[in-house]
């Protein structure tokens, strides 16, 4: 599986990927899920991948060369030409349809699911920064400052930190501490996603970055983070009082009837209903 987690903010663009695949406890691998394309001064994009690693090569391969027509010119349009990160995203689309066209009646036949999801972002001279979740079927969903981040391959257990902290307003390297800090907590709680990480982060109207890292265990700003984040949770967690059961001293009982719910009743006899 994989972890991957891109922010959109005033600032800029925050991305990070795990690189752990794996096809069974005896096939686990290291394959990048993060690409960067960049024209200094013109445009800068990034495309996360999670899912099938086969399909996903193969869109990153496609999307090189891959074209739509301009609806009105009928020029070709691709990553390199397109005016906006919408139209980059359609390219990107049509590169996921592409590679279903080919391969998906052969992956169906072998009783192969067409599972690919993307995060594909960045900034185009003439615009604004955007952000977009391309899914399987080569559809897209754009980042908006209500949801500032998207999250693909093994969301739930980075999650969390996330909601708690990101706002449009957060400074990129908060973002990319609380990114970080997303990662270690999905790293420590599933073992399908694994060092080393790729972490980018973009400034507005760059349209180029040198922010631009490999992770691995031997990191010291990320070893750093995942110590502090351990003790510092557990102080949190020792510094919350207990729940006391038979009352006392304290002022946040819990022992105390709800208003509009009832206790949950015992069963203790084999006549007692439920209802």
């Amino acid at each position: 599986m994989t972890y991957c987690v891109a922010i959109k903010l005033n600032a800029g663009l925050v991305f990070l990927s795990d690189s752990r695949t794996n096809a069974g406890l005896d096939q686990i691998s290291s394959f990048r899920k993060m690409m960067v394309y960049e024209k200094a001064g013109d445009r800068f994009m990034v495309l996360l991948s999670a899912g099938n690693l086969s399909i996903s090569q193969s869109v990153r391969e496609i999307l090189q060369n891959e074209q739509i027509k301009d609806g009105d010119s009928g020029e070709a349009i691709t990553i390199w030409n397109a005016k906006s990160m919408f139209d980059a995203a359609r390219v990107l689309g049509s590169a996921v349809r592409h590679v279903h066209e080919r391969d998906g009646a052969a992956l169906k036949r072998s009783g192969v699911d067409f599972n690919v999801s993307m995060v594909f972002g960045g900034q185009i001279k003439g615009e604004g920064m955007r952000l977009f979740q391309v899914y399987s079927a080569g559809n897209f969903i754009e980042a908006t400052s209500e949801t500032p981040y998207f999250q693909v391959g093994e969301s739930k257990y980075g999650k969390p930190v996330l909601d708690r902290v990101l706002t449009p307003e957060t400074p990129l390297d908060e973002a990319a501490k609380c990114a970080l800090v997303s990662m270690d907590s999905t790293l420590k709680s599933n073992l399908s996603v694994g060092l080393p990480l790729d972490l980018v982060v973009y400034e507005a109207d760059r349209f180029a970055t040198d922010k631009v890292v490999c992770i691995d265990e031997n990191n010291p700003y990320f070893r750093m983070l995942h110590d502090s984040w351990g003790q510092k949770l557990r102080q949190v967690f020792d510094s919350i009082e207990d729940p006391a059961w038979g009352g006392g001293a304290t002022e946040v009982p819990i022992m105390v009837s709800p208003a509009r719910s009832k206790p949950l009743k015992k069963i203790t006899t084999h006549t007692d209903r439920l209802i």
